[in-house]
């Protein structure tokens, strides 16, 4: 066991004396040292029930026959950290957390991991870990958030009170009834309730392998995430003894079976960056251009929140991952073995067919294409990402005047003050990896906008990126980004943007030498932070196109 490098032997003797001040025990020391990696935190709805998880799978790894050991990892929730300075922290928190736990369990030379998860960045930088490290991991992801109710109506987050901003500053609701919906929206633990980044990274933890069968949908709170956290517990101490290690689960088959997931449930747009960042922490090469090239094969089975009011409770009571596995069997790579002991063969022969109504089968779906096209141009050469599946199909294709804005929050204004009009483009620059930095979400923007109804009427175009519970024409990732020199940097007022969604075209229409001009009079910005984290993360993070991975 990798752990006997801290246990065995006369010159580990102080290494002992300091574990047994811990409490551990003789016979524990004898057994695999288990690492339960845990995202606990009073500031995170989806994470404040995680004490309960903790403590089953504490059971689950003593009935299997290891020793657990409880450490933390910072987590930041997009929703409160949206629409200020908070939100330069989110996505570069992703490599903390991943080189968190890369520290602790190499510095304390741990057997195997349960790694105790379910927001945003904190999903796949707990995945980024396990593939550096390559020991036996389980993903325990804390489970969505049940629907809010207000006068017989179903709630969530993104449509209930992001878009309701931008309905009382349109006048077309109360103060009073936005005060009841804020109150109701979100009424319980759980990741939020649509089909946003933290329950796509759920949902495509399941599918790639390395979540126990049914775990992305099982909800937050309910007995059955109980049982399948005692259940992770006392798997993990067998994975340990059978040397099944993350990267045999993680390879480039089942990184695609999680991007055809991703396309059929017309997930978040912010699986572009985390699915590459995983493949690069394995070394496996997916890109962006696999998105694209499964989207185009892969249709869409579900339609969830924020494309219309089905939630996750929905899809779990249709029959989860499992069901939509099912119905996606003849496009998935099948021999694909998962941390249960089971292939994707396997899991799939055992599933009994779903809801139709949620989950539709292959020869009937909502859409013949995946959720997320990734467009090419002389806007974005290396490459714009958006949510399709949450479009209008009449805004497929669509020509406007661009207005520029140098950040999300001078957009906002411009928006609050009601100077948007239909036909406009909002280009949102010095958003990107380096130059927000960190890559804020822009969801209070694209939220307002929907609100106010201008959602089917303008579009919104930035090198920074959107939550996934943005809907309509909200195209981002851009890339080379502004802050690179990038042909964003380049746009002015007036000018016209074509977007063009079944040729996946993304174009400036601005004559060459025009162009060349404006390249040669543009001047590098100065960084927003001279100091601090945010300084050395611009400093080395790529290209979103690359996963905004650092190097």
């Amino acid at each position: 066991m990798r752990s006997d490098q801290i246990k065995q032997g006369i010159e580990r003797m102080p290494n002992r004396a300091l574990l047994y001040a811990t409490g551990v025990t003789s016979t524990q020391m004898l057994k695999p040292f288990i690492g339960v990696c845990s995202s606990f935190t009073d500031l995170i709805p989806g994470h404040i029930g995680m004490r309960a998880l903790e403590r089953k799978i504490e059971w689950g790894v003593c009935a299997g026959g290891g020793a657990p050991f409880i450490f933390g990892v910072p987590g930041i929730c997009d929703g409160i950290a949206m629409g200020h300075a908070g939100m330069h922290y989110s996505l570069p928190s992703r490599e903390l957390i991943a080189d968190i736990i890369e520290s602790i369990v190499q510095a304390h030379q741990l057997d195997g991991l349960v790694l105790l998860t379910n927001c945003d960045k904190i999903t796949p930088g707990m995945l980024m870990a396990a593939c550096r490290l390559d020991i036996p991991a389980i993903v325990v992801t804390a489970g969505p958030m049940r629907s809010g109710h207000y006068q017989g109506r179903k709630l969530a987050l993104v449509r209930n009170t992001f878009e309701a901003v931008g309905l009382c500053q349109a006048g077309r609701m109360s103060e009073s009834e936005a005060m009841n919906m804020e109150i109701e929206a979100c009424p319980c633990e759980g990741s939020c309730q649509g089909l946003y980044t933290a329950n796509t990274m759920a949902c495509l933890t399941e599918a790639m392998g390395m979540s126990l069968t049914g775990t992305a949908t099982a909800l937050a709170g309910s007995s059955k995430k109980m049982r399948l956290a005692q259940m992770a517990g006392e798997r993990i101490v067998a994975l340990v003894r059978e040397g099944i290690t993350t990267r045999q689960i993680v390879t480039q088959k089942s990184l695609e079976n999680a991007i055809r997931m991703d396309m059929a449930l017309g997930g978040s747009t912010n699986t572009t960056l985390h699915i590459p960042a995983i493949a690069h922490a394995a070394e496996v090469d997916i890109t962006i251009a696999d998105f694209d090239r499964l989207s185009r094969v892969t249709p869409q089975l579900t339609h969830l929140e924020p494309a219309t009011e089905t939630v996750m409770e929905d899809l779990e009571f249709a029959g989860g991952i499992p069901a939509v596995l099912k119905n996606l069997e003849p496009l998935l790579n099948k021999g694909c073995p998962t941390v249960s002991g089971r292939t994707i063969a396997d899991i799939v022969s055992a599933t009994p067919a779903g809801d139709e109504n949620v989950i539709r089968p292959l020869n009937n779906p909502f859409s013949r294409e995946g959720g997320i096209a990734v467009l090419k141009g002389s806007l974005a050469p290396e490459g714009a990402v958006v949510k399709q599946g949450a479009i209008a199909p009449t805004m497929f294709q669509f020509t406007g005047t661009a207005r520029v804005f140098e950040n999300e929050d001078t957009a906002m204004a411009c928006l609050r003050e009601g100077k948007v009009v239909p036909k406009d483009i909002l280009i949102i620059r010095y958003e990107g990896p380096k130059g927000g930095p960190g890559m804020r979400e822009s969801l209070a923007l694209t939220a307002a906008v929907a609100g106010c109804g201008l959602g089917d009427k303008i579009a919104i175009v930035t090198d920074g990126r959107f939550s996934g519970g943005t809907r309509n024409l909200s195209i981002g990732h851009v890339s080379p980004e502004a802050a690179e020199g990038g042909p964003i940097a380049l746009v002015k007022d007036g000018d016209q943007i074509r977007i063009d969604l079944p040729a996946r075209k993304l174009d400036l229409l601005v004559d060459a030498t025009e162009l060349q001009k404006r390249q040669a009079a543009w001047t590098k910005p100065a960084p927003k932070f001279t100091r601090g984290w945010l300084a050395r993360y611009a400093r080395v993070v790529t290209s979103a196109a690359r996963g905004a991975i650092l190097e």
